[in-house]
């Protein structure tokens, strides 16, 4: 057991796992994106209260799910310790690359994953915590032949308020400085970093960077203007 204390307690393991659990988010963002596109289907929220029921009944997703929150705390939590850690030692970089030629997002990662853990935990308690806690109303759904709880009803309400608006869209804005750093430092960690491979891999985070939150920020600003 003792790789598994040098793992979490050396720089090095925890930069490693910092990758990992980063790298395994970007995917679930865009699992996630995909299943929210199904609030713009226009069918009153018929789709999207069906993948809503599905995704928090359905044994395998429910198991993956806590799975899924516990790498959001060890990524946040090791994420503050790395920015402690840098902060001591002297002006050095989150990657120790010794020179100042460095992005104002990789500079500020703490403070941008410090942000997004915030709109982590507010979006989840608008959303999450009142349909656990039965605060949303129940909905017929034809292809399931019984209730389910109506979260669509919650989302359209929330989106027509233009500062929960405004808001989600400040809060996809720190997401997309997070990522333009971090997708590709997590490659680089993992050794993944030479002339051959290094500029496709920063195009796809690049890309990847600016596509996702814009995708989820044109879903609160569809439903604000419609």
């Amino acid at each position: 057991m003792k790789w598994l204390t040098t793992l979490f307690t050396s720089s090095l393991g925890r930069k490693l796992i910092m990758s990992l659990t980063g790298l395994f988010l970007c995917s679930f963002l865009v699992i996630h994106l995909l299943g929210n596109f199904q609030l713009l289907k226009g069918d009153e929220g018929v789709a999207f209260n069906d993948y809503a029921y599905f995704m928090t009944h359905f044994l395998p997703i429910k198991i993956v799910s806590f799975g899924l929150y516990a790498m959001i705390l060890v990524h946040a939590i090791l994420g503050i310790m790395l920015t402690i850690q840098n902060k001591k030692a002297k002006g050095k970089t989150y990657a120790k690359s010794g020179t100042t030629n460095v992005s104002w997002a990789s500079k500020n990662m703490g403070l941008l994953g410090t942000l997004i853990l915030a709109f982590i935990f507010i979006h989840m308690g608008d959303f999450w915590f009142k349909m656990k806690m039965d605060q949303l109303p129940m909905v017929m759904s034809e292809s399931l032949g019984f209730e389910v709880k109506d979260l669509y009803f919650r989302v359209a309400q929330a989106f027509e308020n233009p500062v929960i608006v405004i808001a989600y869209i400040i809060g996809q804005l720190v997401l997309a400085f997070h990522l333009w750093h971090g997708f590709g430092s997590g490659f680089v960690t993992l050794g993944l970093n030479n002339k051959k491979y290094s500029p496709i891999i920063n195009a796809i985070g690049r890309i990847f960077a600016v596509v996702v939150p814009i995708g989820y920020a044109l879903i609160p600003i569809i439903h604000y203007l419609r």
